[in-house]
């Protein structure tokens, strides 16, 4: 009994094709979770990535029977449902996908800023012209039982916008995503020359980050594959990209070897980092199956694991 992930798009941001993401790939966000005893799939992510793992659905399941499958948002930012439009089982009589996904605090349903995209001002369909049964879930933390023994559960990240990590598990296997999440930090002023500082409210916010960082890796602790953001190093993290909702691949590694990870992908990954770029980093930061307790690799397009 296994579990098969393949990564269509690990990028973040933007696609970025080109000579120099041809090895690791220039498509944002989408993964492939099988379970081919029996027959499910889940995606995560319907990134610009969606659009190939569409095409391959159509040419290999099809013809097995309908399409029938959950898709899973982490959130709704661009990077994360640009592939939605150009998916091809949407166009398809007899396609079933069920789109779960957090709720934004803007207050529009998922379906609406899904499906939104389906507009004459954007696109030349309209959504309600689509041939499949779609069904929109909006989702909050908790558990989804999604029959056959595959459980969801959902997990608020740290992001500017409302997003949730995921951690599926199915007869003692299970695969975590955790991307477009940064560390959580004190959010209020620790220096005590500045006149804002509160000792009180810096002590108390510490520990909430804190509790929170705790709770998180609690949340990925164990699993056989965990799917991490890790979109900068912490020089560049530190220096720069604070509050953007991102990680340093040494938080990472750090948070994944302390829950005691089996194997961490880095995703994400900047679409100005270049194969050249990754393929340095891969030399510092990447410990390969047998050589430590947690295997470390970056995510490639087109890449699979089996667990």
């Amino acid at each position: 009994m296994s579990i098969k992930v393949k990564f269509w798009g690990v990028r973040g941001s933007i696609p970025c094709p080109g000579p120099k993401t041809m090895k690791y790939g220039g498509n944002t966000a989408c993964i492939e979770i099988r379970f081919p005893e029996i027959n499910r799939l889940i995606i995560i992510d319907a990134g610009s990535g969606l659009r190939e793992l569409g095409n391959f659905m159509m040419a290999n399941d099809f013809k097995n029977g309908p399409i029938n499958t959950d898709i899973f948002l982490t959130h709704t930012h661009w990077d994360h449902i640009m592939g939605f439009p150009f998916f091809t089982p949407i166009y398809v009589p007899g396609s079933t996908l069920r789109v779960y996904g957090p709720v934004s605090f803007e207050g529009d349903t998922l379906e609406k800023v899904v499906g939104g995209q389906l507009t004459y001002r954007y696109f030349p369909v309209r959504q309600a012209e689509l041939a499949a049964q779609i069904e929109y879930f909006d989702l909050k933390e908790g558990e989804i039982d999604l029959g056959d023994g595959i459980t969801v559960t959902a997990k608020y990240l740290n992001h500017p916008l409302l997003c949730l990590g995921y951690r599926i598990a199915w007869r003692g296997k299970t695969v975590c995503t955790a991307y477009d999440t940064e560390p959580f930090r004190n959010v209020f002023c620790t220096d005590p020359e500045d006149p804002s500082y509160d000792e009180g409210m810096a002590s108390e916010g510490e520990l909430v980050a804190q509790e929170q960082n705790n709770v998180l890796e609690q949340f990925f602790s164990g699993v056989d594959l965990l799917v991490h953001d890790s979109q900068y190093t912490q020089e560049e993290y530190l220096a720069k990209f604070l509050g953007w909702g991102h990680s340093s691949f040494e938080h990472a590694v750090a948070t994944a070897e302390r829950a005691g990870v089996k194997a961490l992908a880095l995703f994400h990954h900047d679409p100005m980092r270049s194969d050249d770029q990754i393929d340095s980093l891969s030399k510092k930061y990447c410990v390969r199956a047998g050589e430590g307790d947690t295997e470390i690799f970056f995510a490639r397009e087109g890449a699979e694991r089996e667990i």
